[in-house]
């Protein structure tokens, strides 16, 4: 490839629309046909929602669960 073929991409990479954290890892499991993933990140969102309330004034709600 040429420099000049390499800056057009570049301009049109950073011309696109971001895209947010959520947005990025839905196409990648889309695209990649990962959906065995999905399950894990859910797990993994739970569980450190739940250690972030384990610090805070819901401590005791949270350890009647278990």
């Amino acid at each position: 490839m040429s420099d000049k073929s390499k800056e057009n991409e570049f301009e049109q990479a950073s011309r696109e629309v971001k895209t947010g954290f959520l947005a990025e890892m839905v196409g990648f499991l889309k695209d990649n046909k990962r959906w065995w993933l999905t399950p894990i990140v859910v797990v993994l969102l739970l569980l450190g929602i739940l250690l972030l309330l384990a610090s805070t004034g819901a401590a005791p709600f949270i350890y009647t669960l278990f």
